[in-house]
Order: C-alpha cells, then structure tokens, then sequence
C-alpha cells in the first residue's frame, strides 16, 4: 500500500500555494512554446510526422467501418460508440504526449542520471521533467480526435462538455500511470522496457471495447492496467451518464495522482546522481 510521506506531501503542497501558482503557469506556458517552437522548426517534418499519425489512425477507423458494415452491434457496442472510443483514446493519449512528452522517458532519465539537470532548478522536478518535451506525432493524434468527434460525437453543449471530461480523465490516467511505470526505475534500475510494455499495453487495451472481455481479463482492465476506466467512457459517460462509474473512474485517477507524485518524490531520496552538467533555459 502506498503511504505518503512528509516530503512527498510538500511535493504535492507546492503546486498549489496560491502565491507561486501564476508563476508556474508562466513557467510551463513558456516551455510549452519552446517546445513548440522547437517542433515547427522544420515544419516539413513536423506536417509529415503528425499527418502519418491521423493515417495510422484511420486505418484502425476504417477497419471498424468495414466490420460495422457487416454486424450492426459488438456486444451492445455500436459504431458511434467505437468512434469515440478512439477519439478519446487517441486524444487522451496525444494531450498526455504533447503536453507533457517526458513521461514515457521517466525511466531512462533515472537510469542514465539526467535528473541531475532538473534538480538544480527551482522548479517543481515531477512537472518540469514532464513538460520538457513534445511529442511531434502525438499532436496529429489529438487532431485526429477531434475530427472523430466532429464527425460522430454530440456536438451539443452538454455534449461537448462529457467530451471534454471524458479527454481530461483519459489524458490523467494516461499521465500517471506512464510516471508510475516508469518510476519503477528508482528501485528497480533500468526497467525502460518494462515500463514500455505496461505503458504499451495499457494503450493498446484502451482501443477495443470492455464488453469483449470477461472474467479476469475485465478485471486486470479496471486494476492492474486502468484501461477499463478510459474505454467504458463512450458508454458510462457519453451514451449514458453512469454516476457509479464517473465516480469510480474520477477516484482511480486521484489514487494514479498520488500515486504517481509519491513514487516520484519518494524514489528521488533513492536516486544516485550521474554527475552531468547541463543547462536549460
């Protein structure tokens, strides 16, 4: 079980002290647009690199639109509902990694001792690593969401507005349970590939319906891999507003959270220094 420690606690404290919360919105807005910056820089590339990511991702579309074709309903699942399955999957996913690009490198910056550089900032160190880079392809995920969504969602205020919730939880989920995976380095050296694979597998689960599972393979989808808790959104969310499972799928991304900023802050006090000397704007 985890428990949260004194410094973990004052990790979590000061992304909220109301004095220093315009500085830090400052703070990851510049990194945002050097980031981007840095990304539009040739331009060329950058349009190619996001335009093959909203192909890869109508492939799977168009797959799902040949088998609806055939067979109208997939376990109460209907096209609609898949669409939105993918919007919100590949949009939770694209925000996570555009925003906040470093999450999936947690692991190998442990591993090879490049912490070393976000250490000596006076910066929060769990944000700046995680804003510190983009993801270039994952911005033509977050494009393609919201062309699904404006192809097949409900496009009314109310509408947009579970849409929304459902992107902010799938984006969270995402973002903590990648920190979590891969702070497994802090104790257990460089897990860089098993932290892919579970990061990995709880991508790849999020894009097929829950109601193809059964048994213990539904229940590793609502535990050890909350994949569940992004899939069912089309249904317990955008279909029909299931209050239980908002509930259960709002509570599972505060416990990834806290879970994710006590791992963190805690295997830092573990952490063994690489000795690089690196600056950063």
């Amino acid at each position: 079980m985890l428990t949260v420690d004194s410094s973990s606690l004052r990790a979590i404290s000061e992304y909220g002290q109301p004095g220093k919360i315009k500085r830090m919105l400052r703070f990851v807005w510049e990194c945002w647009k050097l980031n981007l910056a840095g990304a539009m820089e040739f331009r060329l590339s950058f349009l190619l690199t996001a335009g093959m990511m909203i192909i890869n991702n109508v492939v799977w579309i168009v797959f799902w639109g040949i088998y609806f074709s055939r067979f109208h309903v997939l376990n109460g699942w209907g096209l609609q509902d898949v669409m939105m399955l993918w919007a919100i999957a590949a949009g939770g996913f694209g925000v996570m990694a555009t925003f906040f690009g470093n999450a999936s490198r947690i692991s190998n910056l442990i591993a090879t001792g490049q912490l070393d550089i976000y250490l000596t900032q006076p910066k929060p160190v769990l944000l700046h690593v995680l804003i510190s880079r983009m993801s270039v392809s994952a911005i033509g995920d977050v494009l393609f969401a919201l062309m699904i969504y404006i192809a097949f969602g409900d496009k009314s205020g109310l509408g947009f507005l579970k849409f929304a919730l459902a992107m902010v939880l799938s984006t969270l989920i995402f973002l903590f349970f990648t920190v979590i995976v891969n702070c497994l380095a802090f104790w257990l050296g460089n897990t860089e590939g098993l932290s892919f694979q579970l990061y990995n597998a709880l991508l790849t689960f999020t894009t097929y319906p829950t109601s193809i599972f059964k048994g213990l393979g539904k229940v590793v989808l609502f535990t050890v891999l909350p994949a569940g808790f992004i899939s069912y959104l089309p249904i317990g969310l955008l279909r029909e507003a299931d209050l239980l499972f908002i509930v259960a799928a709002i509570g599972i991304t505060l416990i990834l959270c806290i879970g994710a900023i006590t791992l963190f802050y805690g295997g830092l006090r573990k952490y063994s220094s690489g000795n690089m000397m690196g600056l950063r704007r």
